[in-house]
């Protein structure tokens, strides 16, 4: 029995319908299944009835891409068990949506500029039914016309580097803004949610904690395939620090991953299932005596 708490279906930037994941469960015996789209909560009652026809429980979530303005850093904020269709968070999160698919929109005509053969049309493909426009559709699109083989490849820092250490941008980066991280906190909150940061030891975004957990923070994701075992171990640390609760997940994409992974792969236990929900019912609780006085 495992927990998959990360993953992504074609809605955002994986390469795997709803459907598929749910084969790819059953077949790696997850029970429960978090899906963790980016920055939006699309479909998310269907799947949660798809998944009880197949025996699985799906935790209705999401994962918000929020940013620390001070160090200037991305910071994800993942939330389980929010209120799918809240209006308020989507209409804080349909922005983002928006500008990372003209970002990707821009970012494809400098490639055609800069003599790649590819079209918005053969993009297009590969995003169609989602949100928006992805990285990784591009990349596809890149690969079907030859000029690499894998997503995540020499090509793709090429193109997409961020122009760190002095070093030019790539071509195809368009810098997207992002939402206050702490906001993002406040937002899955208010929408019912249990919030939780995303694969700290990725983005280096351990430092910003303080004041995560000042805006509600009540998890950390300890286990994550792109974490090594000092990240972990300082994730825990952070945990036992704060009172967090020690999640972990595969951050499954398909084949838009970055590393290959298998769903459940990095499962923290089901205990944690139950302790998300007891999180969930505690601020639901303590809201509701805060506005009955």
């Amino acid at each position: 029995m495992k927990v998959e708490f990360h993953c992504h279906t074609k809605l955002s930037d994986g390469s795997y319908t709803f459907d598929e994941i749910l084969d790819l469960a059953i077949q790696e015996d997850v029970t429960h299944l978090a899906i963790t789209n980016h920055d939006t909560t699309s479909e998310l009652p269907q799947m949660i009835n798809r998944g009880l026809e197949r025996g699985i429980e799906i935790i209705p979530a999401i994962e918000i891409s929020g940013y620390d303005f001070d160090r200037k850093r991305r910071v994800h904020i993942l939330g389980y068990y929010i209120e799918p269709g809240n209006t308020q968070l989507e209409m804080f999160c349909s922005p983002l949506l928006k500008r990372r698919h003209l970002g990707c929109l821009e970012a494809i005509d400098r490639l055609i500029q800069a003599g790649y053969t590819i079209t918005l049309d053969e993009v297009m493909k590969y995003a169609e039914g989602g949100t928006g426009i992805y990285k990784q559709h591009i990349m596809h699109a890149l690969i079907d016309q030859g000029y690499t083989t894998t997503i995540y490849g020499d090509l793709y820092k090429k193109l997409f580097s961020r122009g760190q250490n002095g070093e030019q941008p790539g071509i195809a980066y368009i810098p997207t803004e992002y939402v206050d991280a702490c906001d993002a906190i406040r937002m899955i909150l208010q929408a019912g949610g249990v919030p939780v940061l995303a694969h700290p030891g990725q983005y280096g975004s351990f430092e910003a904690l303080p004041e995560l957990v000042e805006a509600g923070l009540q998890g950390i994701e300890v286990w994550h395939p792109l974490h090594n075992q000092a990240h972990e171990q300082l994730a825990i640390e952070h945990a036992v620090h704060y009172g967090l609760i020690q999640t972990g997940g595969s951050d499954f994409h398909g084949f838009y991953g970055e590393k290959e992974v298998l769903l459940g792969s990095k499962s923290p236990g089901i205990a944690v299932v139950k302790e998300l929900w007891e999180r969930k019912l505690a601020f639901v609780e303590k809201t509701s005596v805060v506005e009955r006085n």
